[in-house]
């Protein structure tokens, strides 16, 4: 009876594993290219598998300079104002 039991279990850990593998494969590419196009690392993706540390990382991401731009998007605004 025991064994009918650890079946299921080691099943549904099985499954888990797999739904997580999924995740990170829809999660991955997107962040990847959005990583790419900023001009950084596209090995920062792997980060947003990390829960909290996934949000400092898009902070740091979102408020420095993009190098893809050219420059940063707060030297041009100051331009405009002048």
């Amino acid at each position: 009876m025991h064994g009918m039991y650890m079946n299921g279990m080691a099943w549904g850990f099985g499954l888990h594993w797999l739904v997580m593998l999924l995740v990170a494969a829809l999660i991955l590419p997107p962040f990847w290219k959005i990583f790419s196009k900023a001009g950084f690392s596209g090995w920062l993706s792997l980060l947003m598998l990390i829960p909290m540390l996934n949000l400092i990382v898009l902070y740091v991401i979102a408020f420095s300079d993009w190098s893809s731009l050219g420059h940063g998007h707060q030297k041009r605004y100051s331009d405009r104002r002048e």
